[in-house]
């Protein structure tokens, strides 16, 4: 028998190619939006991978203590007996509960907005959807006979010295929630203006970008432009 000769070394063999089947590799897709005004390079968390930006953003990030303490909350003090009918302590669970989604949910949308005006818009909702529920925890303590403890009070400098982080890829550093009403309620209420004054700079800081640089569609008809070069 005559046996077949093995095919000679030639490049266009596809044994001798595989190196071109090969995928190239794509550089890594960025999550930064260049709208925001500051982006720090931050630390890379241990076992988080990549974060999108936002993420590192504070008022996200109390946004979503907010959020969780929210439900615990509404779920320890507020629960009606009687959840299915439409009442009216049930009607403000939902209230406050979505309210607290909105403010992380626009901040992060916003943040990944294209447009530097959708993100101010956005973030603009988020401001306010934290003062409807900051004014929601007033009213609870206010329609409860509980006081409302001053900016001064000890228990009130422990709530605003809270810093939050990441403790884990997808949560962050949520305190216990007080079984006392009171605690709990002028601790929400802490951290709800705590977060209203940092979405406030946000949106400051990012009208200032605005009125420096410009938005989106200044800044594709500047590039169109410069590619017609006229």
């Amino acid at each position: 028998l005559q046996l077949c000769p093995e095919p000679a070394a030639d490049k266009r063999h596809p044994l001798r190619r595989r190196h071109a089947l090969r995928p190239e590799r794509r550089q890594p897709i960025s999550m930064k939006n260049p709208n925001h005004p500051k982006i720090p390079n931050f630390p890379k968390l241990p076992n988080s991978g990549s974060r999108p930006g936002y993420e590192y953003l504070t008022c996200y990030m109390l946004a979503l203590v907010i959020q969780e303490l929210t439900e615990e909350f509404c779920k320890k003090f507020l629960s009606p007996n009687t959840p299915n009918l439409p009442n009216i302590e049930f009607r403000q669970i939902q209230q406050m509960t979505q309210a607290a989604r909105s403010t992380s949910q626009n901040t992060a949308e916003g943040y990944t907005q294209e447009s530097l005006k959708g993100y101010i818009y956005l973030s603009g909702i988020a401001h306010g959807s934290n003062e409807e529920l900051t004014k929601d925890f007033l009213h609870f303590l206010n329609k409860n006979n509980l006081a409302v403890w001053p900016k001064d009070d000890p228990k009130v400098r422990a709530f605003r010295g809270f810093r939050v982080r990441w403790v884990s890829p997808t949560s962050p550093n949520t305190p216990t929630l007080p079984n006392n009403s009171q605690e709990a309620g002028n601790m929400l209420l802490t951290f709800c203006q705590m977060e209203g004054y940092l979405l406030s700079k946000l949106v400051s800081s990012l009208k200032e970008k605005h009125k420096t640089e410009g938005g989106l569609t200044e800044n594709l008809y500047r590039e169109r432009k410069n590619f017609r070069g006229f």
